[in-house]
């Protein structure tokens, strides 16, 4: 396992790093097989587990702490603030408010006294950014935290949050989360050259998007619409829509180059972001040891130029065929803020 500095930060992480979201009730509910993913990363060299509050509603944090007892000192360790955990107002967002509960509530699941990288998982447009970069100073300033970040903005959200930075002397996000793969590159054209220009950390997620990179979907072949993702957005996989249609034929053509590189789509896949010089480090989110130890097969994959070339022409660079689940969504573009009132939509009275 290979390690590369996070950001301007001075610490060194894997370059795959555990990813929990299927620890806990949404993916695999067995803490014991929990333990036995997290300890398998450990053993393979990871030094680096992301989980998030909002995981199965803090389970994944349990697991997460219990796994890390006798361990904590050997893992960089991540996790998120933001969505909702509860009923009711100020139970999620990006408020001074909140981020000071939530905080604690994240240091007592993952039974630990300090975070290593806390990430601010969304914007929140009701929250002035630099009252959430104010609260996170408090923390580093308390021990609680070492650095933090952000995870799914957009490029404009990141700049303003620099620019708020060095406005109000305040510290920055250090690192950046975002989707990317071989069929979601659009974080190319604007968020990387972002993250280079300010220093930052990247870490990946989605390398398989959605699945679309596992082999299980494929061309002419059955879709279950019926269970798994598919059932949660059948839009996203029906390959009757001309959108998927599109992913499917990229993925046979991938399926072929996987095939004459010798590996798997999916090693494929996990090793195309961290081709890319902006990226730090490639989030693996596996429901079993057995999904963890399949993609770390092929961690020792190098694409060549040629390899390259060949993606290219099917995904051109910046080009995004795939939206990754949970991507966020500018609320600029929902209808209401698209659309004056009537009566002010001409440009001059009838």
């Amino acid at each position: 396992m290979r390690y590369r500095t996070l950001g301007g930060t001075g610490i060194e992480v894997s370059t795959h790093c555990l990813g929990t979201m299927m620890l806990g009730s949404v993916g695999n509910p067995d803490h014991r097989e929990g333990a036995r993913i997290v300890h398998t990363a450990l053993d393979a060299g990871i030094n680096f587990v992301d989980t998030a509050d909002m995981y199965s509603a803090g389970e994944s944090e349990e697991i997460v702490g219990k796994a890390l007892e006798g361990r904590r000192d050997e893992v960089v360790l991540a996790t998120k603030v933001h969505f909702p955990m509860g009923e009711g107002p100020n139970r999620g967002g990006n408020s001074r408010r909140w981020i000071l509960r939530a905080v604690e509530d994240s240091l007592r699941r993952l039974r630990t006294d300090w975070i290593d990288l806390y990430q601010v998982h969304r914007p929140d447009h009701r929250t002035d950014v630099e009252e959430t970069l104010a609260v996170l100073d408090d923390l580093v300033r308390q021990g609680k935290i070492r650095a933090f970040g952000c995870s799914t903005f957009p490029a404009a959200e990141i700049v303003e949050a620099h620019w708020a930075s060095e406005r109000r002397a305040l510290p920055r996000f250090r690192t950046e989360q975002p989707p990317y793969s071989l069929l979601a590159r659009g974080i190319e054209a604007t968020v990387l050259p972002v993250a280079r220009r300010h220093r930052m950390g990247v870490l990946t997620w989605a390398p398989l998007a959605s699945g679309f990179l596992t082999g299980r979907y494929r061309k002419d072949g059955p879709v279950d619409l019926g269970s798994g993702r598919a059932a949660l957005t059948p839009h996203r996989f029906d390959p009757a829509l001309p959108e998927n249609a599109r992913k499917l034929d990229a993925v046979e053509r991938f399926v072929a180059l996987a095939d004459d590189l010798g590996c798997t789509l999916p090693e494929l896949a996990v090793a195309f972001p961290l081709a890319h010089p902006d990226v730090t480090s490639v989030i693996l989110g596996p429901r079993t040891v057995e999904q963890l130890t399949g993609l770390l097969g092929g961690a020792a994959l190098t694409l060549d130029d040629a390899a390259l070339d060949r993606i290219d022409a099917i995904v051109p660079p910046g080009t995004d065929l795939y939206r990754a689940d949970g991507a966020w969504r500018s609320p600029a573009l929902d209808p209401a803020a698209l659309r004056r009132p009537v009566a002010d939509r001409a440009g001059a009275d009838a």
